[in-house]
């Protein structure tokens, strides 16, 4: 039986998108523990399967002296258990993960990226700090994951390891999103929306990244009382958000509802989903509102335009135009066989990044670790 662990920087990445992968591996005889920082808690699906979860101090922060400590805690631990296999995931502890290789000569190390921090656009120090660590790094890689087809074909032509594969995300269950039942009438009741109001949705971090802004200053420049804009999520910049939509006069239409457990109700609520990242590497939630039937708004950035063909099943706009926002919820409102368009060719299209889809591409990477 070989012993692989599954290695993030914090924990709540396994919870929120490895365990399906983890119960799939579990099935095909490999013996599975995980280690991470342990900042949320554990999944009851792994407690479940009585998978060990070890608990290493990685920071976020690449620059924190946490990394070191939690280094020498994974080298222990390898000494320990002697896992045959690290899949790992995320930036920091993907890079020490590495580093074992330098020591453990025989153990295989598969990376996954759920997206690089650089890319086309990406600001130059992220060039000048992450590139040259994945490049030095990838030398130690026996085999690299890319979930998008921008860090695929990077990694095919810059990277040193020694397979690259491209599989189409981590894989979700698209019947959960696309078979949710709900009243639809008593849900925006209970959010306080009538039944003719437009609701946009927006699924995310309030953060500068996830750029929630622009749909707000986009809905205030539409001269329409009736659209109101609902953010699932939490963050530093929900007060900053609500101050913005007071100044310009939409406070009573821009709801932050902070963390939810009815994601897939709030979907098949919505008449619209916007997602305006400034940067992705494969966003779920935005395949997630795929699979639901919603119309989509994205910024038209790395991963978003895996998913997205504008004028297709979507428009997609320049991550930083008040405008185009502007212009596609408005087309989006007016226009309703163009949402019964991308309504359909969603939800075929999605069918690509399926959770089944992705195990059966994930098979071949397997093979290899036999």
């Amino acid at each position: 039986m070989k012993k692989v662990l599954i290695l993030t920087t914090v924990n709540s990445t396994i919870n929120g998108f490895l365990i399906p992968h983890i119960q799939d591996l579990k099935k095909r005889g490999f013996y599975i523990e995980c280690a991470a920082n342990i900042n949320s808690e554990i999944d009851e699906r792994l407690i479940k399967e009585n998978i060990v979860v070890n608990n290493l101090s990685f920071s976020r922060n690449p620059l924190s002296y946490h990394n070191i400590k939690a280094f020498i805690d994974l080298v222990n631990l390898q000494k320990k258990n002697n896992y045959d296999i690290i899949f790992t995931h995320t930036p920091v502890a993907s890079m020490y993960a590495r580093l074992l290789k330098l020591r453990f000569k025989n153990i295989k190390i598969t990376y996954m990226a759920h997206g690089f921090h650089f890319y086309k656009g990406a600001p130059i120090i992220n060039w000048l700090i992450y590139y040259p660590i994945e490049k030095i790094c990838s030398y130690l890689t026996d085999i690299l994951i890319a979930i998008n087809t921008e860090d695929y074909d990077l990694a095919k032509r810059k990277m040193k390891a020694k397979k690259v594969y491209y599989i189409p995300g981590v894989g979700f269950d698209v019947n959960k999103f696309s078979n949710t039942k709900v009243d639809r009438i008593k849900k925006r009741k209970e959010l306080g929306l009538n039944e003719e109001s437009i609701m946009i949705l927006s699924v995310g971090e309030l953060n500068a990244n996830k750029n929630h802004e622009v749909i707000i200053r986009a809905i205030s420049n539409i001269n329409r009382d009736d659209i109101h804009y609902f953010v699932a999520g939490e963050g530093k910049l929900k007060e900053y958000l609500y101050k913005l939509s007071d100044e310009l006069g939409i406070k009573n239409r821009v709801h932050l509802l902070g963390f939810r457990n009815d994601i897939n109700e709030l979907y098949k609520i919505s008449d619209i989903f916007c997602f305006p990242s400034k940067r992705e590497g494969l966003s779920v939630s935005l395949m997630e509102s795929m699979a639901s039937g919603l119309p989509i708004i994205c910024s038209d950035i790395r991963g978003n335009n895996d998913l997205i063909n504008n004028n297709i099943n979507g428009f997609l706009c320049n991550k930083n135009s008040i405008d185009e926002f502007k212009y596609s919820i408005q087309k989006m409102i007016i226009n309703k066989d163009l949402n019964k368009k991308f309504i359909k060719n969603n939800q075929k299209d999605i069918l690509e990044f399926d959770i089944e889809n992705v195990m059966k591409k994930m098979n071949e990477i397997y093979v290899d670790w036999m």
